[in-house]
């Protein structure tokens, strides 16, 4: 098959592409850079802020529209230009080239509450808009909804803490805040343990790619399917690299009001630089985010590397 892929200098675009070349199929990659990161059948230099129609022709017989504005802070604007702007250009093109079904990486922060969520399913209520919790998940959903307009087939995928090598954004800034000796241990009132769902990045290219090659099509959570409590998790990685386990205890809300408090710092007067916390971040260390994938599992397979093989892959990664 030959696909159009969009973000695929990224970290789960590239692993996107790796993959699909090695079952085979004729990767057409698009991204921001002047070069491609990776040996690909065919490279587009373009920034889907801009529309695409006109630019690239091609016929093909999927889409994959991995590339997003994926970072814990930035304008709002950057988002809403990136992730809804540059999936509307993505549809647009995909209506005037022949309508291919178009595979679209969502993410599971769309369903996001300052609140533990357990067993999430596909049809778990969404905050609108004006609740969601950060402009990157207001800006993805609002491409989930671009993508259900499409009138070719479509799919939405939306994985959960995707980690592995070549990460920058997830488990990489925890390890460093913890060799900082700036990793709090948060607390709650109710003394509640907080449960989380991960997925691996070849999990998450294997479901790509299954979805692509047999046609499946709707709305799929991605996680490796193995809960665990996120602290012991994240113990564990941090004695597998010889990182020091943090030990200052912070109450929610004292995190919360500072986190507040430096959002507001940057967008004010430091141009949307990435402050050293956001609410995001403490929520994420906050609340219980787990998901219901039996129907990925029936639909799309199991994974292929559970989460301890995985852990132990990124760990050797950081290592060499």
């Amino acid at each position: 098959m030959r696909l159009l892929l969009t973000g695929s200098n990224g970290f789960v675009g590239g692993r996107i592409a790796t993959e699909a070349q090695a079952r085979g199929h004729d990767v057409i990659g698009l991204g921001r850079a002047a070069h491609p990161a990776h040996a690909l059948g065919g490279y587009i230099r373009h920034d889907l802020a801009e529309p695409l129609v006109g630019v690239f022709g091609d016929r093909v017989d999927a889409v994959v529209h991995c590339a997003a504005l994926s970072v814990p802070w930035a304008a709002p604007a950057a988002f809403a230009r990136a992730n809804q702007d540059g999936t509307r250009h993505v549809v647009e093109w995909c209506r005037a080239n022949g309508q291919p079904p178009l595979v679209y990486i969502s993410s599971s922060s769309v369903f996001y509450r300052n609140a533990d969520q357990l067993d999430l399913t596909e049809d778990s209520p969404i905050p609108p808009a004006r609740e969601q919790l950060t402009a990157y998940s207001r800006t993805k959903r609002a491409g989930e909804l671009l993508t259900q307009e499409y009138p070719g087939a479509w799919t939405i995928l939306r994985p959960r803490a995707v980690f592995g090598p070549g990460d920058t954004v997830l488990l990489p800034r925890i390890i460093a805040a913890a060799r900082r000796g700036r990793l709090p241990l948060l607390e709650r009132r109710d003394g509640r343990r907080v449960v989380c769902d991960l997925i691996y990045v070849d999990n998450v290219a294997q479901y790509v790619l299954t979805a692509v090659e047999q046609g499946i099509t709707g709305v799929y959570n991605l996680t490796n399917g193995e809960p665990v409590e996120l602290y012991p998790f994240l113990f564990d990685a941090l004695d597998q690299l010889g990182c020091p386990r943090p030990t200052r205890r912070v109450p929610i809300g004292l995190a919360m009001g500072a986190a507040r408090a430096m959002e507001t710092a940057s967008a004010v007067f430091a141009g949307y630089r990435e402050p050293p916390i956001t609410r995001f971040g403490v929520s994420v260390f906050a609340y219980s985010k787990t998901f219901d994938v039996r129907k990925c599992h029936r639909d799309l397979g199991r994974p292929a590397v559970g989460l301890a093989e995985g852990v132990a892959r990124l760990v050797t990664s950081f290592a060499g």
